[in-house]
């Protein structure tokens, strides 16, 4: 962790939260509880809801995969972004498995115990191992963050030279498996959590005075985050219901809602509250820096064409 004051409280923040205990495991009975904890914490701090996530998630899946429990006081990250220039090589040891290659987008590297990272064999196969992250051979490259937003969370790239891990479940487990799109639906809940500090400077600003333009934005805004609101305990249900069905269109359309919405409320939160809160106004400032950052977690139209051809596959199920 870094010696900088504001990463130093970021880490004991989020060690907080690891020490309170796992969230609720997805399509357990409990996802609307665990996808509220998720919003929570991104309303109180995106950078600490990216960490969070990424830990939860991680417990999620090596419970899906029966992986071995995690040890006692581990914190996780999950690093499965594959550029083609940062692809991990998995190679057979004595006792598991060796990394070798970079791997890209390595948020809190210097903050967890521990990470899930995706790799591949030599037969071609996508293979999930688990890492420590004090063993020798990680090394960190410096300055690959660029971004204003999320700056806080140290997301560098990390070189792996030979270093031991535990392969965790099959080859191709990490993606063929309906967890992989509930942990989708909880970056969505992320989003939605990390708009909502930007609705409410909104709402005190309409509160504060008789301002009819912000007022119609405050309006718009209720109507997009009701709406997000109201798909994210829809798609909670179902996935609770449905534990083990393809999940692969509910998540697209929730993640697709969440996006649109947190920019639908960065574009009118900016308009109502105008240039003084930006600048002068370190949260306000810092939650229009980082959470255009986090949404780009989707892919956008691809995204989009995906949950097309899926809705055309099943057919439009719009009537009420």
């Amino acid at each position: 962790m870094s010696d900088d004051p504001a990463a130093t409280e970021l880490g004991r923040r989020f060690a907080e939260l690891v020490a309170g205990g796992p969230l609720p495991l997805p399509g357990a009975g409990a996802t609307p509880r665990r996808w509220r904890r998720l919003a929570e914490v991104a309303a109180e701090d995106l950078a600490l809801a990216k960490l969070y996530e990424s830990h939860a998630d991680a417990l999620a899946i090596q419970a899906e995969l029966a992986a071995a429990p995690p040890p006692a006081g581990s914190s996780w990250a999950v690093w499965a972004a594959e550029p083609p220039q940062a692809r991990l090589a998995v190679r057979p040891a004595a006792d598991g498995v060796t990394l070798h290659g970079r791997k890209a987008w390595c948020s809190g590297a210097r903050t967890v115990s521990h990470a899930l990272v995706t790799g591949w064999t030599d037969d071609g196969e996508q293979q999930l191992v688990a890492v420590r992250l004090t063993e020798p051979g990680i090394a960190v490259h410096e300055g690959s963050w660029q971004a204003v937003g999320m700056g806080r969370v140290d997301t560098p790239d990390l070189t792996f030279d030979g270093v031991p891990g535990v392969p965790v479940g099959r080859p191709g487990g990490y993606l063929d498996r309906p967890g992989f799109w509930h942990g989708g639906c909880g970056i969505a809940a992320c989003w939605y959590g990390g708009a909502l500090p930007l609705a409410r400077a909104v709402l005190a600003r309409v509160a504060d005075r008789d301002d009819p333009h912000a007022a119609a934005h405050l309006g718009q805004l209720d109507v997009a985050l009701r709406s997000v609101r109201a798909l994210l305990a829809e798609t909670a249900g179902w996935i609770d219901a449905h534990p083990a069905a393809p999940a692969a269109e509910a998540a697209l359309r929730l993640r697709a809602a969440a996006d649109g919405t947190a920019r639908r409320v960065l574009d009118l939160a900016g308009r109502a509250l105008g240039a003084g809160p930006l600048c002068r106004d370190r949260a306000v400032a810092r939650q229009f820096a980082d959470l255009p950052v986090f949404i780009r977690q989707t892919h956008a139209e691809r995204d989009l064409a995906e949950l097309g051809r899926a809705v055309a596959a099943t057919g439009a199920g719009w009537q009420l």
